[in-house]
């Protein structure tokens, strides 16, 4: 499992990042959710990888 943290705003970013974001259930800063390890996930953790922290469980 990997626990998603975003970390800087989605504010001025490119629109396929601010959709993979949302995807992923972010929308505020702060806000971390809880994902399985897949690679649909680890796809959307690269496109976003410069605005969250990633922790593997």
């Amino acid at each position: 499992m990997y626990k998603i943290t975003l970390v800087k705003s989605l504010i001025g970013r490119k629109p396929n990042q601010v959709a993979t974001a949302k995807a992923l259930g972010l929308t505020k800063i702060g806000q971390t959710v809880t994902k399985p390890e897949n690679d649909a996930i680890k796809g959307q953790i690269i496109t976003i990888a410069h605005l969250v922290k990633v922790v593997q469980e």
